[in-house]
């Protein structure tokens, strides 16, 4: 019986959630990974066994969580982490790697982030659920991308909905109303230069109050959404046009751009050109 599976998504073409590679394993006694800095999301769900997840916090304190089966943890992009499989009952767990415009609201929701990474079932039939909606998606790396995506949406979904962590969603249909008109006109003028108080005046919204409620409502400041969706955008054309890096940061709103190539490495790593060199195999033409 085979002890690993390892898959890796072939397209990022998906801005509020993207996945990026999903597998599981048995590991072998005291098998660990680490020191690592993750671009984006990361979660693993323990199957059976136990071991521990050493993480830094926000702070650049370093914890350590031990963990059990139907537990889980998350790792956030630009954390130092290690985690290490135990020496007598080496764990099992799958995991999936995402990221995407929304994910840090829904994990908000689920009470997960870079200061709270372990994940508590509200019930075992509840985290049982999750596993297999993990699992699902681990195990049908040939289906069509779409079709994944749909799968991702249904597990962050149950991570929320039984998560002992979880949190209430407030503001109602209005909030939501002003959170989307704002990316929707972030969606149709991201090329420019944008500031926070047109975004507040096209909500018809005092600046400060209308950057409380983005903030509350997608876990990060209008400012850093925008710089979020740009470099979504400049990754699609980086994968499926032939444009040269600095036609693609004007497009993308970046006149300068050295400043395109600092945020870029800041979000994924890497400079434009070497993310470049990897994925580029995936451009049509």
């Amino acid at each position: 019986m085979d002890d690993l599976s390892f898959s890796i998504f072939p397209n990022e073409n998906f801005l509020d959630l993207r996945l990026y590679q999903y597998g599981w394993e048995q590991c072998a006694p005291l098998h660990s990974f680490g020191p690592f800095v993750r671009n984006h999301f990361l979660f693993h769900y323990v199957i059976s066994g136990q071991g521990f997840l050493n993480s830094n916090a926000p702070d650049g304190t370093t914890h350590r969580y031990d963990l059990t089966a139907d537990q889980g943890f998350l790792i956030c992009p630009g954390q130092v982490n290690t985690y290490c499989a135990d020496k007598d009952q080496p764990w099992k767990y799958v995991w999936l790697e995402f990221d995407g415009l929304r994910v840090t609201e829904y994990l908000t929701y689920a009470g997960l982030d870079a200061s709270h990474p372990v994940y508590t079932p509200q019930s075992t039939a509840q985290g049982q659920a999750l596993r297999d909606s993990m699992l699902y998606i681990a195990n049908h790396s040939k289906v069509s991308t779409l079709h994944l995506i749909g799968h991702l949406f249904l597990f962050l979904d149950a991570l929320v909905q039984s998560s002992a962590s979880r949190r209430s969603a407030s503001g109602g249909q209005l909030r939501d109303f002003y959170i989307q008109e704002a990316i929707t006109y972030m969606e149709q003028n991201y090329q420019r230069d944008l500031t926070v108080e047109e975004l507040a005046d096209v909500c018809k919204l005092n600046r400060s109050y209308f950057s409380k409620l983005f903030r509350d409502s997608m876990g990060c400041p209008p400012q850093e959404f925008l710089i979020r969706m740009r470099l979504s955008k400049a990754t699609e054309l980086m994968k499926t046009s032939r444009a040269s890096i600095g036609d693609i940061a004007q497009m993308c709103g970046y006149p300068n751009q050295l400043h395109f190539s600092r945020a870029f490495k800041k979000r994924y790593g890497v400079s434009p050109r070497a993310w470049r060199a990897e994925n580029q195999f995936h451009a049509k033409g």
